[in-house]
């Protein structure tokens, strides 16, 4: 199937509902709990560039430029990017190095991995782990960032990360035109949504990733207690087993419905979903444009946990 593809923000950019995530692509055993070969990552992403999938998400620290090695050599092989496909990612600090230098080299090697010229979005990755004024001082990753983008190398600079509070600083700084949310907003986790307000009010572009909160919501069998890379609140735990009663009476899943909530909601311009096997293409496409009806998702509001079981349980405060 073909979307129509959606505006990313005030960009100019337009990016399909569904962006393949391309953390898996590098083989990350240790965060996915499985390996994925070269040779299989590169005819995924062959088969992503002939499908509806118009946009890959990627980072330059995935599996040390693994991703972004997979990811060019697949573009290659395809014989380039296609006119409507993007392709984003995102700078990386190199342990703790988020100099603006540390910026440039991140650029450079990407654009050399990734085989294009020009960078369309990168997004500063994971900003909460850093010291904020190192990063968005004089000489930091946010100058080199902005320098960039006024030279040209790169069209837009993004906003990556998780904790909505700290990322509420960098959004205020008023220099980003996308952001990208991880885990806090999804079925059970509602951390960012003021957050996205106050994108959207800006006329930023926004992505929602991990909507699957690391796999949890798509466990069909139970047994995987962490949600965003932590333990889950029992709350959140019941929740979850109450929402997988509820799919199940209206003929759906719960990873569907994980899905679906996301891309249903007119203020996401793309919704990341890691893939690592092909005949995931078309099921993510599915599940993304399922059609259910206002009563299942009246039901499934009525067991979200409180938002003292979200990650950012204070919210922006």
């Amino acid at each position: 199937m073909r979307w129509d593809l959606r505006p990313l923000g005030a960009t100019g950019l337009r990016v399909s509902p569904v962006t393949l995530g391309g953390a898996p692509l590098g083989s990350m055993p240790e965060n996915f709990g499985y390996e994925v070969a070269e040779r299989d990552a590169i005819d995924l992403v062959r088969a992503v560039l002939d499908s509806g999938i118009r946009t890959i998400d990627t980072a330059n620290g995935y599996s040390g430029g693994r991703s972004e090695m997979r990811i060019g050599k697949a573009i290659a092989e395809h014989g380039g990017l296609p006119d409507d496909a993007l392709v984003i990612t995102k700078t990386d600090a190199q342990g703790s190095d988020y100099s603006g230098e540390r910026v440039r080299r991140s650029l450079a090697e990407s654009r050399e991995r990734l085989g294009l010229e020009r960078l369309p979005v990168v997004h500063l990755h994971d900003p909460e782990f850093h010291d904020f004024g190192a990063i968005a001082g004089p000489g930091g990753a946010v100058e080199a960032l902005v320098a960039a983008r006024e030279s040209g190398e790169i069209g837009h600079i993004g906003l990556a990360g998780g904790d909505v509070r700290v990322m509420r600083r960098y959004l205020d700084l008023d220099v980003f035109d996308v952001l990208l949310v991880h885990n806090r907003w999804t079925l059970v986790d509602r951390s960012a949504g003021e957050l996205i307000e106050r994108a959207r009010e800006k006329g930023m572009g926004i992505i929602n990733a991990a909507v699957l909160g690391g796999g949890i919501l798509a466990d069909r069998t139970g047994r995987n207690t962490t949600y965003g890379y932590r333990p889950a609140p029992a709350a959140t735990l019941e929740a979850i087993e109450r929402m997988r009663g509820i799919c199940s009476r209206h003929g759906t899943d719960l990873g569907t419905a994980a899905i679906r909530f996301s891309t249903r909601d007119p203020r996401i311009d793309s919704t990341i979903v890691g893939i690592s096997k092909r005949e995931r293409i078309e099921t993510t496409i599915e599940a993304a444009t399922t059609a259910l009806p206002d009563d299942f998702w009246a039901e499934l509001e009525q067991v979200v946990p409180g938002p003292e079981n979200w990650l950012d349980h204070s919210q922006l405060g």
